[in-house]
């Protein structure tokens, strides 16, 4: 009996191969199993792949980030602070108190209306400043003693801006206000003029 295994030519009556060993009945002797170490190894380098990619992606992405904290950073720029003068020329029982401000403020700052002067007083009189270029706006407000037809509280520019209160003999004595805004590229004059008030007062912002 001829081996279908190995082609060994054996006795009729044998049950094994004699030279292969394997069973003529049970059919050819499987081959036994490779290993699969290549297979392993083969997903751990993919894996080690993956994970240099991740790292080389962070690291990249943390680089990028300082960098633009820096230009940031050094962008940043303080502006001089600017400050408003003014001259009082008051009369009869006028009394005035100026308070000057002085703000600064860098790029890296949102703009907002810093106050830049404030004016205060009681009485008659008037009084000269000059404020700063830039976009300006002015409130004013005043109190008067009586209701007399010529109480007034008026500021007037050498630009032709202006806004005031007054009231007329038939006036409630009440406070009023007023307000006005302009930009200008160059620093201008305002005479604040007032009347018979009991209180007054007059503030500067600008948009920085």
């Amino acid at each position: 009996m001829k081996c279908e295994n190995c082609g060994f030519e054996n006795k009729d009556t044998a049950k094994f191969c004699t030279k292969c060993g394997a069973e003529f009945n049970a059919g050819p002797v499987a081959p036994p199993a490779e290993p699969s170490s290549s297979n392993n190894s083969k997903y751990i380098i993919i894996a080690l792949v993956i994970v240099i990619l991740i790292l080389v992606g962070c690291v990249g992405y943390f680089m990028g980030t300082m960098n633009t904290g820096d230009a940031q950073s050094g962008g940043a720029v303080d502006n001089a602070s600017q400050e408003v003068s003014s001259s009082d020329s008051g009369n009869d029982d006028g009394s005035a108190k100026t308070q000057t401000t002085s703000s600064s403020s860098s790029s890296s700052k949102s703009k907002s209306w810093e106050s830049i002067g404030s004016y205060s007083g009681s009485g008659s009189g008037s009084q000269t400043i000059t404020v700063p270029e830039g976009q300006i706006m002015v409130k004013l407000s005043a109190y008067p003693i009586k209701n007399y037809a010529t109480n007034h509280l008026y500021v007037t520019g050498s630009n032709g801006q202006s806004g005031g209160v007054d009231w007329g003999s038939h006036s409630d004595v009440e406070t009023r206000s007023d307000s006005f805004s302009y930009t200008s590229s160059s620093s201008e004059t305002f005479t604040i003029d007032y009347y018979e008030t009991v209180s007054w007062e007059v503030e500067f912002y600008r948009y920085q």
